[in-house]
Parts: C-alpha cells; sequence; structure tokens
C-alpha cells in the first residue's frame, strides 16, 4: 500500500489542496453498499452557484501524497445530487517535469483550461458524466492525455443518475507505464496503451467535480501493482 485514507469526513483531507470553491461535508453512510456501513463519508460539492459563476463553479482537490507508476488506484463513489460531473486525475506534473505545486507553474483556480491545455499534463478520466443534456441522453467515460486535451480512450457508463444509485460504486484506475485500465464494480470500460514515445509517469492524484454535483466518496487506496 503506498497511500489509504478512509475519507470518512473533512478532517480526513485536511491535508489535501483546493483550487477552487470546493465545500466539504460529511455523509450519514448507513445505507447499502460495499463494507463500512454507519461509519460516515466525505461529500464534496461546490460552493458557488454553477448558474451565476460558469466554469469558474467549478473545482479540483489534489492528494498532497505524490504517487509512483504502476499503481492501482480504487475509491468508492456516489452521486447524491444533480447535474454535473466527476472526474479524477492522475499522472499530473509540470510539463517540464516540475512539481505540480510548484511557484514555477501558474496559479490554478479550478478553472478547466488550466488543467488540460495549461502548463500542467495529466492523464484525466471522467465517469459521471451528467452536466450537459448531450451527456446524459448518451453516457460515457473518456480519457484524456493533457496538456493538450487529447480524447484517448471511451467506454460506456454504467453508474445510474443520483435518484437511482444503489449505495456505492467502486473505482478502480490502473495505471501502469504506457496501460490504463479504468473499471467499476469490476466491470472493464477501457484499456488504453500510450503509443508515444514518453508515456506520463507517477505524479499527483486528484479529485475533480462540475457544479452542481454533490457526491459521496470513501475508501481511497493506492496501492503498487
Amino acid at each position: 500500500m503506498i497511500y489509504s485514507n478512509p475519507l470518512r469526513g473533512p478532517s480526513d483531507i485536511a491535508s489535501w489542496i483546493a483550487e477552487g470553491p470546493v465545500h466539504y461535508g460529511t455523509h450519514d453512510d448507513g445505507g447499502p453498499g460495499s463494507g463500512g456501513e454507519g461509519t460516515g463519508a466525505l461529500v464534496l460539492s461546490g460552493s458557488l452557484d454553477a448558474e451565476e459563476h460558469g466554469d469558474h463553479a467549478h473545482w479540483t482537490l489534489w492528494c498532497p501524497e505524490e504517487i509512483p507508476d504502476h499503481v492501482r488506484i480504487t475509491w468508492e463513489f456516489m452521486p447524491l445530487e444533480e447535474p454535473g460531473l466527476a472526474m479524477v486525475f492522475f499522472a499530473a506534473r509540470g510539463r517540464g517535469g516540475e512539481d505540480l505545486f510548484s511557484s514555477a507553474l501558474a496559479p490554478r483556480t479550478g478553472f478547466y483550461p488550466q488543467y488540460h491545455s495549461g502548463d500542467i499534463d495529466a492523464l484525466h478520466i471522467s465517469y459521471f458524466r451528467h452536466k450537459y443534456a448531450s451527456e446524459r441522453a448518451f453516457r460515457t467515460c473518456n480519457l484524456r492525455k493533457s496538456a493538450g486535451f487529447e480524447l484517448v480512450a471511451q467506454g460506456a457508463d454504467p453508474l445510474p443518475p443520483a435518484e437511482d444509485a444503489d449505495g456505492y460504486y467502486r473505482m478502480e484506475v490502473l495505471k501502469d507505464g504506457p496501460l490504463v485500465a479504468f473499471s467499476i464494480n469490476g466491470l472493464p470500460l477501457f484499456d488504453w496503451t500510450d503509443p508515444s514515445a514518453g508515456p506520463l509517469g507517477g505524479g499527483y492524484f486528484g479529485i475533480r467535480q462540475m457544479a452542481p454535483l454533490k457526491a459521496a466518496y470513501r475508501n481511497l487506496f493506492i496501492s503498487q501493482l
């Protein structure tokens, strides 16, 4: 195990780095799910009105531990209120190899172009794309490589709307050199092998949401393959 966090409430992410208007809460975790009932979960949402602030109402939250390559990342996710979008970043670093939080990089405020077309490199998976009507009408999970916002893999999204969610869903990312694979509840959704000569390696892991999504998270585990 490289990193683990139960994500039972805001105190568990006191050292995480927030970029943008994120709001923290706790969910009474007594309903159906995959273990740990009654112990609580971290609730994340935006603190700004999405209609008033538009794309500046969204946010990113970074785990402060740098993660090596060749890892399995798992966490549990449950949508609570829609619309919105959930995403994770991984293998995130400065484009010149700088640490993600280096003062040499431009400040980031949660505005999405700063992440996909700015001065950082990262892989990012959007897996609950329920923000716009077009996304809800044909639901997919997308893997993009940045900088550059390149869509490199896509699979069907089996997650239901928040009103139909049956407890927590187990998300899993495998990052093994050029290989990236993603599954939900053990169902493989896509895998992709980077054909470039320089695939992204280790870096930082982060959670991102588009407002006004409200969602619960728990049981983050990052382990070496």
